[in-house]
């Protein structure tokens, strides 16, 4: 076993100082590799926080046993790898198929990005102001923020309102007499565009105790599209803000405009155009991987 080895290690040395010897250009495979690299990185940027990130690294383990399994010549578990890779797009197509659209779609300039600094500004806290009221009521509230994914195809619209974002129509239409309490609010460039609406729930187990319907519903809209979610618990009357589906939890009126500032900063800054985002400390929850989004539902309580 050992000659074998060293049998192998040699002639794949061989195969690359051959290699080197003939075909290496210096130049051309410095930017090859530097391309690579960027790509690759930048690729794991977009991940970051997904799914994908614990797929992926058991699409890795594979690789790694594809390679043992030749260097070893185990004849079955190669075969069986080798009929998985040959029909793997088609999986990862199946599996990914809410983070590719993410990674696809454009990136965003902002939570609105056809609107001034000044006019999200006076939005952002028009809904801190609205999101601190409604939590001093106890009544409970789900605000989502569309940004450069379209939120048509995942989510029931609900009624159409089309209004100009205040603390007071926000506060209204989440209160216990208003017919769409139960739903969800969408934002949709800079102005209130539907209420009542319905989406998608997560179907993850490992999210934390006393989370209920909205909660899940704010983690299932993100984990299909580059919204961001405002969720109010009538329950424990606390603030929380969902992205890609990470929450973070617990947050007064000072410190859920400090994320919302920083989510929009992020953004610019990933498209080239902002500053430093400010770095803030709330408790975070982040997923795991476990399930997928489920099919749409009605935002109940909690």
């Amino acid at each position: 076993m050992i000659e074998f080895l060293i049998g192998q290690l040699a002639q794949q040395w061989g195969a690359f100082w051959n290699f080197m010897r003939t075909a290496y250009d210096p130049v051309r495979d410095t930017i090859d590799i530097a391309l690579v690299f960027f790509a690759v990185y930048w690729l794991l940027l977009l991940v970051k926080g997904t799914r994908a990130v614990q797929i992926l690294a058991g699409l890795m383990a594979l690789v790694a046993a594809r390679l043992v399994a030749e260097l070893f010549q185990l004849m079955t578990l190669t075969w069986i790898l080798d009929a998985f890779f040959y029909w793997g797009w088609v999986i990862i197509i199946v599996v990914f198929q809410a983070d590719i659209r993410r990674v696809l779609a454009r990136v965003g300039r902002g939570f609105f990005p056809q609107l001034s600094e000044l006019q999200e500004t006076h939005i952002l806290e028009e809904i801190v102001r609205a999101s601190q009221t409604l939590a001093q009521k106890r009544v409970g509230a789900l605000i989502v923020l569309e940004r450069e994914n379209s939120l048509e195809d995942l989510i029931e619209a609900g009624t159409p309102i089309d209004a100009a974002v205040s603390k007071e129509l926000l506060t209204s239409l989440f209160l216990p007499y208003s017919p769409l309490h139960d739903g969800a609010v969408l934002l949709r460039e800079g102005r209130i565009s539907h209420a009542g609406s319905s989406l998608p729930l997560t179907l993850r187990t490992d999210l934390p105790e006393g989370v209920g319907t909205r909660h899940r519903a704010a983690v299932g809209i993100t984990e299909e599209a580059d919204a961001v979610v405002v969720v109010v618990s009538e329950e424990t009357a606390n603030i929380s803000v969902v992205m890609a589906g990470e929450m973070t939890r617990d947050l007064d009126a000072p410190r859920l405009r400090v994320v919302l500032r920083d989510l929009l900063t992020r953004s610019e800054r990933e498209s080239g155009t902002g500053e430093k985002p400010v770095e803030t400390s709330p408790e975070q929850v982040q997923p795991d991987g476990k399930g997928a989004p489920g099919a749409a539902g009605a935002v109940g309580t909690q």
